[in-house]
C-alpha cells in the first residue's frame, strides 16, 4: 500500500505599518515574495497600526493608511483564501501577550535596540511605548507559532529579540512558544532612494522626491525617475559603490522585467526604467481602484482574516498565561 504524505507547510509572518504608503521596495522585497509563496507556505499578513502610535502621529491618517494599504495588498495578489490579512488591533491576544513577554525580558534588551536609540535621538518627548514596541513585535511573531520572518537587515534585530525571548520563556516555564527564524529578504528587493541613492528607500522618507508610491500616477513615477541622482561618469554600469544611482535605476528595471537591458545613455535607462515601472504599477493601482470604491469588502476582509486568526492566537496566548502562572480560565 502507498501512502501519500502531505507536506507540513511553514509558517510566515509578514507585516506593514501604517506610517506612509506602501512603495517601490515594498513591493519587490515583500508583497511580491508573499504573494509567490502564498501556495508554499501558511502565511500571515498582519497591518501592524499599534506599532504606527509609538511616535507622533495623526489618527485619522493610521485609520486611512491602515485600509489604504490593505486594499493595495489584495490589488497585488494576496488572496485572503490563502493568506490570512487581518488588522493588529483587532485581535488582543497581541497586547496581552506583549505584557506577559515584558515579564520575560530585560529593560537593557529593549534600550539597546537600534531603532529605539535612533528615534528616541530625534525626539523631544520619547514615548514608552518606543521603548517597549520590539517586544509587541516578539508577541505578533510569537503569536501565530510563526516559523519563519521575512526581513530587511533593518530588522534582524528585532526578531533576535523574539528569538531570545521565546528561547528564555520556554527555558523557564516550559515549551510555550515556537522559536521563529528570519529569512533575509532577496538583495534585488533593496531598493534605494531615488534622490539619495545611498539611502533605502522608505514609505516614512521626509524627502519624496526620490520615494516612488505605488500609487503614484504615472507622471509622477516618470518625472521622479528622470531627476533621479546618477553620476558624472557617462557610463551605465552596475557598480554600487561608484555609481549607486545608476546601479538603483538597473536594479529597478531588472525587478520590474526580468531583465538587465541595454542602456547607451542615462537618458535611455531613465525612460525605460520610467517606462518598465508604469507598466508594472498599471494593473495594480487599476485594481485597487475598484476596491477604494467598494471599502466594505476590504473591511469584511480584515474581519474574516481576525477572526481566521483568532484561534491560534488565544490558544498560544493560553499556553503562555498558564506557563507563567495565570489561572487558566483567565487565559
Amino acid at each position: 500500500m502507498t501512502v501519500t504524505v502531505t507536506p507540513t507547510r511553514t509558517r510566515r509572518l509578514s507585516a506593514c505599518k501604517p506610517t506612509g504608503h506602501l512603495q517601490l521596495g515594498n513591493l519587490f522585497g515583500m508583497i511580491r515574495p508573499l504573494v509567490a509563496g502564498q501556495d508554499d507556505s501558511e502565511t500571515v499578513t498582519m497591518l501592524a497600526d499599534l506599532h504606527a502610535f509609538t511616535v507622533e502621529h495623526d489618527p485619522a491618517a493610521v485609520r486611512g493608511l491602515t485600509l489604504e494599504q490593505a486594499a493595495v495588498l489584495l490589488a497585488a495578489g494576496v488572496d485572503p483564501q490563502r493568506t490570512t490579512l487581518y488588522v493588529q488591533s483587532h485581535l488582543a491576544e497581541h497586547t496581552q501577550l506583549h505584557y506577559l513577554l515584558e515579564c520575560a525580558t530585560g529593560y537593557g534588551e529593549a534600550q539597546r535596540m537600534v531603532a529605539f536609540k535612533e528615534k528616541a535621538a530625534r525626539a523631544e518627548h520619547v514615548r514608552l511605548s518606543l521603548l517597549t514596541y520590539p517586544v509587541l513585535m516578539a508577541a505578533d511573531i510569537l503569536l501565530h507559532d510563526t516559523e519563519e520572518v521575512p526581513v530587511g537587515d533593518d530588522q534582524l534585530q528585532h526578531v533576535e529579540l523574539a528569538r531570545t525571548i521565546a528561547n528564555r520563556f520556554n527555558g523557564r516555564y516550559g515549551q510555550v512558544f515556537t522559536v521563529p527564524r528570519a529569512v533575509p529578504a532577496p538583495v534585488a528587493a533593496r531598493v534605494m532612494d531615488l534622490a539619495d541613492p545611498t539611502s533605502k528607500m522608505g514609505k516614512t522618507n521626509v524627502v519624496g522626491a526620490g520615494v516612488i508610491s505605488i500609487l503614484d500616477d504615472p507622471g509622477t513615477v516618470r518625472r521622479k525617475i528622470m531627476r533621479a541622482v546618477t553620476d558624472g561618469l557617462d557610463a551605465v554600469r552596475h557598480d554600487r559603490e561608484r555609481q549607486p544611482g545608476v546601479t538603483n535605476l538597473l536594479e529597478i528595471y531588472r525587478a520590474c522585467t526580468g531583465s538587465p537591458g541595454e542602456f547607451g545613455s542615462y537618458g535611455q535607462l531613465k525612460r525605460e526604467t520610467a517606462d518598465a515601472v508604469v507598466a508594472v504599477l498599471a494593473p495594480l493601482q487599476e485594481r485597487y481602484e475598484a476596491l477604494r470604491r467598494r471599502p466594505e469588502t476590504v473591511e469584511r476582509v480584515l474581519r474574516e482574516g481576525a477572526e481566521r486568526a483568532r484561534p491560534r492566537a488565544a490558544a498560544t496566548l493560553r499556553r503562555a498565561g498558564e506557563a507563567i502562572g495565570l489561572v487558566g480560565s483567565a487565559c
